[in-house]
């Protein structure tokens, strides 16, 4: 298993990439109200630096969120003194009962854990359906293939005050996985520190994901968005209920 975002990395995703979680909130929040759940559990899954958390917490609701890489568990304990974060897989980690889980930003394609593959999202949903009490919801989203539009790598460039990136991103000609190859130049003290880090995604047909959720179990609407925030190609949410 690899943790993927290391110190700087995390600092960097906290400090500048945090518009996506914030422009989701709304919409997330106004699913879960939605669908009946006003209040209660909700299990945040690859929780990150605890942007969305902090909104579920402001919201009334309690929060458990779970990440594998310990810097961003240190910045959500930060934010979000009043939740309760663990250090665990996606893949693997023990969920409570609850009313609501949720994984924002594609964090059920990277692989970080190396067991990602069909297989183990299959029976980490059967364990979310357990884990949801009757009328739960899970929502959720992923990248899938056509992300990059069928383009040749694509080079990014990103800065602020204190630090820059550079991504080279390149999709397999089979539309199975997505790699990002990021080096991250962060100022510590005088100068600036040089970290790289590789994080390659499983990517996931939507039409096939609905169908595994709902043989499990689930009523299932695919989402292009959340609320006011919508996505490009190849990228798709799902509304999950354990009716």
């Amino acid at each position: 298993m690899e943790n993927g975002y290391g110190e700087d990395l995390a600092y960097i995703h906290d400090a500048g990439f945090g518009a996506f979680s914030l422009n989701a909130a709304p919409g997330l929040l106004d699913i879960l109200r939605r669908s009946g759940i006003c209040g209660g559990l909700v299990v945040d899954l690859g929780c990150g630096n605890g942007l969305w958390a902090r909104r579920v917490v402001d919201a009334g609701y309690s929060v458990l969120g779970i990440d594998m890489s310990p810097e961003m568990i240190a910045l959500a304990r930060s934010r979000v003194p009043e939740g309760r974060f663990l250090r665990r897989s996606l893949f693997s980690a023990d969920l409570p009962d609850c009313d609501a889980v949720t994984s924002i930003g594609e964090c059920f394609n990277y692989l970080f854990d190396s067991n990602n593959s069909w297989a183990s999202l299959t029976r980490v949903l059967r364990r979310i359906f357990k884990a949801l009490r009757k009328g739960g919801v899970l929502v959720f989203d992923l990248a899938g293939p056509g992300r990059l539009c069928g383009r040749p790598p694509v080079l990014s460039h990103y800065e602020g005050k204190d630090w820059a990136i550079l991504v080279r991103a390149a999709e397999d000609e089979h539309g199975s996985t997505l790699t990002r190859k990021i080096t991250a130049f962060r100022r510590v003290g005088e100068f600036y520190r040089r970290t790289d880090e590789t994080h390659r995604l499983r990517l996931y047909d939507a039409a096939r994901v609905a169908g595994g959720l709902r043989a499990i179990g689930f009523s299932v609407r695919v989402l292009r968005g959340y609320g006011q925030l919508r996505f490009v190609r190849g990228h798709a949410a799902f509304l999950a209920r354990k009716v």
